[in-house]
């Protein structure tokens, strides 16, 4: 990093969902003292499959920064085997039509297993899904600190306008339902967040304590919505809202993994970065966009968001430490001097 940027020298909060978050904080970790990042995570997305409780943002944040994120799929360990779940298929043939014992249809690996049977039995014991997440991340030697958004159960329930294995109805499902049974291939109408679940004190205080606030390059709707719905956050953003940039997960028009074009599309958005300010210039003051979508860098600042325009598709960790870097640097003011 050269002498001459600006980056402020306190907390930083991230607020983050899967694939994108982390390889955003991966290069966070690398720009600036990885002791400084606190990443407030999505559990909207967290299910119980086999009796297990899964949390598949914390846990692929936690594999790639410890380097062990399959680097095809972006999810799930390297190296990984299936054979527990090819053993499930001597149980489909006697499971009665009625029951949804041994699912196979959502994927867990054999090592990544072993994540869901702590995880699941601390939670038994009675530990917090906060405690649990910090020793998780402390077993695979995580230097950032990471906070699920909360200790209790917000869902994200999403209407599909046609469900193939329900005779072509619209219904309600889980999101792991839409985004992995379904393959995010049926268009939605709405999505909605259950749930008694509170922002964590830990959490709260995280955006509270942060100088900085980053909202990573995640799902507006599905990854940082659920996070929004928790009572006290946006209030929180706003009134932060000179510290708060977002990065933008749509770079040309489409997102670069998953469904989160189609689903703004389909839920009255613009899938743009124009879409994407327009989503979050209550809350944040600046919004980092590729150099693809230059040119509507006036549109975008229309919406009241400053823009910066810097390569924003991490296929390289020096890209990735780079476009941490900028957005840090977008929210510092004048004098404000490198801090590693």
């Amino acid at each position: 990093m050269s002498n001459d940027t600006h980056i402020r020298s306190g907390r930083i909060a991230v607020i983050s969902g899967g694939v994108g978050a982390a390889r955003m904080l991966r290069g966070l970790a690398a720009a600036v003292d990885p002791d400084r990042i606190t990443a407030l995570v999505n559990t909207g997305d967290d299910t119980v499959l086999h009796g297990l409780s899964i949390s598949p943002d914390l846990d692929t944040i936690v594999y790639t920064l410890a380097d062990a994120i399959d680097p095809e799929r972006g999810w799930g360990l390297v190296d990984e085997t299936w054979r527990a779940m090819g053993a499930l298929d001597r149980y489909a043939a006697i499971r009665p039509p009625d029951s949804q014992a041994a699912p196979q249809w959502f994927n867990l690996g054999d090592q990544d297993l072993a994540t869901h049977f702590y995880r699941t039995a601390r939670l038994q014991e009675g530990a917090t899904l906060t405690e649990v997440t910090d020793e998780i991340r402390q077993a695979w030697g995580v230097p950032i600190r990471m906070l699920p958004m909360s200790d209790r159960r917000r869902s994200t329930i999403v209407t599909v306008t046609a469900d193939p294995d329900a005779g072509g109805e619209p219904r309600d499902v889980s999101f792991q339902d839409y985004f992995v049974r379904l393959r995010h291939g049926v268009p939605v109408s709405a999505v909605r967040f259950d749930g008694d679940a509170e922002l964590t004190p830990s959490a709260r205080a995280s955006i509270l304590d942060a100088e900085t606030i980053v909202i990573a390059p995640s799902n507006p709707v599905v990854s940082i919505g659920p996070l929004r719905s928790l009572d006290g956050v946006d209030e929180m953003l706003t009134q932060r809202r000179d510290d708060v940039v977002a990065v933008s997960p749509i770079i040309g028009g489409a997102a670069l993994k998953g469904p989160a074009d189609r689903m703004l599309v389909e839920l009255g958005h613009e899938a743009s970065v124009v879409g994407v300010a327009r989503l979050y210039a209550e809350i944040a003051s600046v919004l980092v966009i590729d150099p693809v979508d230059a040119h509507l860098s006036e549109a975008v600042e229309a919406t009241g968001m400053r823009c910066v325009v810097t390569p924003s598709v991490m296929s390289t960790p020096a890209i990735a430490r780079r476009l941490a870097e900028v957005t840090l640097e977008s929210v510092a003011g004048p004098g404000e001097t490198v801090a590693q």
